[in-house]
């Protein structure tokens, strides 16, 4: 008797662990699963090969949207333009100890081309001459910007997804392939994945008519994030990201991420203060990273957090030497 009821929390956990590996393949057999699936796998691969003396940081970026029909002209999008992603991943390159696989929203920021919106308002043709003049004022900066991607296309391998079921295939091929390379993986989850989605059998197949009221019905998405540390990439340092509108929830909201998915750090910010403030969470502790945004030479706080979870990084590595 003593045997079988010290066995039997045992066969509950394993229990509750297939249900839930169960209700994410269902999920996924009900998503369509994107045509360039293995085209992305092979590049991946090959690029991780090609950087297998590097370090791998898989950053995700930008928004995820749902699509209202099959036949798609409306959908549900949230506002990240990848900004946090993108710059991320140009501090990432400047440490010189990453691979960079760069997970993004197709037409949301990308590194480095990121900052020509900018400079192209300074450029001037010259019709007679048939030739662009640069502004001595940006020069400097466009220079800089053309040599660094130049200098990344080694380092820098860049998957563009846009809807959801996009992404979450996308990213289990993907933490598939990089298991291998074990505590040397960083997964720094920094796109705005929606929660709720639409299940294709409930989904019009086209154009819904706007003759009137229009109701919709969105279930949740299943919690990716726990099979992903737990199964899929076990021994990588993976990274999520916690945005709330209520600055008072914010930590509790974190802790309590870290307590259900068993990852390693939450970066947690509000959202009216997000790019000069953030917190970054561990089950143990919490530190704050926060820039004076009136300085005359500000930086990104990007650059800040990389510095911060790349030496959190090298230590969880050393640890478990």
């Amino acid at each position: 008797m003593s045997k079988s009821t010290n066995f039997r929390p045992e066969l509950q956990q394993q229990s509750s662990i297939n249900e839930e590996l169960d209700k994410i393949e269902k999920f996924f057999q009900q998503l369509q699963r994107p045509k360039n699936l293995n085209e992305i796998r092979n590049r991946t691969e090959k690029f991780c090969q090609e950087n297998s003396d590097r370090k791998i940081v898989l950053i995700t970026s930008g928004g995820t949207t749902v699509p209202m029909e099959h036949n798609t002209v409306r959908f549900i999008d949230n506002f990240s333009a990848g900004t946090r992603g993108s710059a991320s991943a140009e501090y990432f390159f400047d440490t010189n100890q990453y691979a960079i696989i760069f997970l993004y929203r197709h037409k949301s920021l990308e590194p480095f081309a990121r900052h020509f919106d900018g400079l192209f308002s300074n450029l001037k043709y010259d019709p007679n001459n048939d030739r662009i003049e640069v502004s001595e004022t940006i020069r400097p900066k466009l220079i800089q910007t053309l040599t660094k991607m130049k200098e990344s296309s080694n380092r820098l391998l860049k998957i563009t997804f846009t809807t959801l079921s996009e992404y979450l295939f996308i990213l289990r091929e993907m933490t598939a392939l990089l298991r291998q390379y074990g505590s040397r993986v960083m997964l720094y989850l920094a796109a705005a994945v929606s929660d709720f989605y639409i299940p294709p059998d409930n989904m019009a197949i086209h154009k819904i008519h706007s003759n009137g009221p229009l109701r919709l019905h969105f279930e949740m998405v299943p919690k990716i994030l726990r099979p992903l540390v737990k199964f899929w990439v076990p021994d990588a340092f993976v990274i999520s990201f916690k945005l709330e509108t209520d600055a008072d929830i914010l930590l509790e909201k974190a802790r309590e991420a870290l307590n259900r998915y068993g990852h390693k750090l939450v970066i947690a910010n509000e959202l009216n203060t997000r790019k000069w403030k953030v917190i970054l969470v561990t089950a143990n502790e919490s530190e704050l990273i926060n820039i004076d945004r009136n300085s005359d030479n500000p930086i990104e706080i990007e650059k800040l957090i990389v510095t911060n979870v790349v030496q959190r990084h090298e230590k969880f590595i050393k640890n478990l030497l």
